[in-house]
């Protein structure tokens, strides 16, 4: 990990996407403040929950041609570019009067998500290979995470003072820039890259378009799950009887702190369990963490049962973004990279347009209940989906 620090590039790589987790879960505390605010919009509830997804949706949308175009054109400007446009249209909430032009800033920022993640995804491609890949995404997603922590916990803090203080934070994007500006390389063109193994199926549908695509499935429907977190408990804590935004914020915290531990495991878990145990372990513990929320109603038991859910999404998450680089070919790391870049923001999107009719009609309780069977569901699906690959290659090495 030192040495990770003391590379500048490497360094450049941790601080860009630890802006992701700014993205979303931020102004999550903040959410029960801006509905009482704008409570006279119709359908406040609804929106102010797409508050913490909307830009999901934009990148989703968009995520797919900004692959292509990081691929096409370089990493290292559309990084840059995405990175300005974050700062800007996240702190744009500071000025906003009017929830739908809030959510249209949500959506901008979405779409300087797709730029930033896309290109930093295909960086870490390009400058990273094999086992050194696997173990630098157990340590993004570490220090993405505990940063998340920090950002969270001060966003509950500011939330208690004024609600729309919380957009501040995304200005953080704008004070990484001069070092990002120094230290993002320029790499070739894509095009040119050729690394070990990596020159077939570089135009055609191979084997590696059907393994991103199980990924890209599984991927999209952990963020599903894992979002109900950030859109929902607040609300339920608030149900129970813990309104304050700071113990919202302390609660959803607990999450990427979590996940930032299970995280440093990753690398070792994944060389011990292989490709599909270490995930299938993640959704695991993920569904342990949805059983005790439902079960419990104290503060601190629910502090426990997030970040069972965030320990286990430590170990999925990592997982799937350096098995998709694995997958594609050098010239197609941009593409893979805006494939899982769109399934994870279009589950995040989707989770409070999928759980809140079930928390509705069903309640809090029961709604965590079902996550956490399908989440057992998945365990299997990824344990038996991500084995067989690996025994056909096994079979075919020996």
């Amino acid at each position: 990990m030192m040495e990770l620090l003391r590379d500048r590039q490497a360094l450049a790589l941790l601080l860009a996407a630890s802006l992701t987790i700014l993205s979303n879960a931020t102004i999550s505390p903040a959410l029960p403040g801006i509905e009482a605010w704008f409570a006279e919009t119709p359908d406040a509830a609804l929106l102010t929950r797409l508050l913490v997804t909307a830009p999901s949706l934009t990148v989703a949308l968009f995520a797919p041609f900004a692959g292509m175009a990081v691929d096409r054109y370089g990493r290292r400007p559309f990084l840059l570019a995405g990175v300005v446009l974050f700062g800007l249209s996240g702190s744009a909430g500071l000025m906003l009067p009017d929830l739908h032009m809030l959510l249209a800033s949500r959506l901008l920022l979405g779409l300087a998500l797709a730029m930033l993640m896309t290109a930093q995804a295909a960086l870490v491609g390009d400058l990273f290979e094999g086992a050194a890949r696997g173990r630098f995404m157990g340590y993004q997603m570490a220090a993405t995470n505990f940063g998340g922590f920090v950002f969270v916990t001060f966003a509950g803090w500011l939330a208690g003072v004024d609600v729309f203080l919380v957009f501040a934070l995304y200005g953080v994007g704008l004070l990484y820039l001069p070092f990002l500006w120094r230290a993002i390389p320029t790499t070739r063109r894509p095009r040119d890259v050729r690394l070990a193994g990596s020159e077939e199926d570089e135009t055609g549908a191979g084997p590696w378009v059907l393994q991103l695509a199980f990924l890209v499935f599984l991927a999209g429907a952990t963020f599903v799950l894992f979002y109900v977190v950030p859109t929902q408990v607040p609300f339920y804590l608030a149900r129970i009887g813990h309104e304050e935004p700071a113990s919202a914020g302390l609660v959803v915290a607990t999450v990427p702190l979590a996940a930032g531990c299970a995280a440093f495991a990753f690398g070792a878990l994944r060389r011990r369990l292989g490709p599909g145990g270490t995930p299938a372990l993640g959704f695991v513990v993920m569904g342990a963490g949805f059983l005790l929320l439902s079960a419990v109603a104290s503060l601190p038991a629910i502090a426990a049962a997030v970040a069972l859910i965030g320990g286990g999404f430590g170990l999925v998450l990592p997982g799937f973004i350096a098995g998709a680089l694995d997958a594609a070919p050098a010239a197609r790391r941009g593409l893979a990279s805006g494939a899982m870049t769109t399934s994870i923001f279009l589950g995040q999107f989707a989770s409070p347009l999928a759980m809140q009719p079930a928390v509705e009609a069903f309640g809090y309780v029961d709604a965590f209940r079902f996550a956490a069977l399908v989440l057992a569901v998945l365990a299997v699906t990824v344990l038996v989906g991500l084995r067989l690959p690996r025994e056909r290659a096994v079979r075919a090495a020996g």
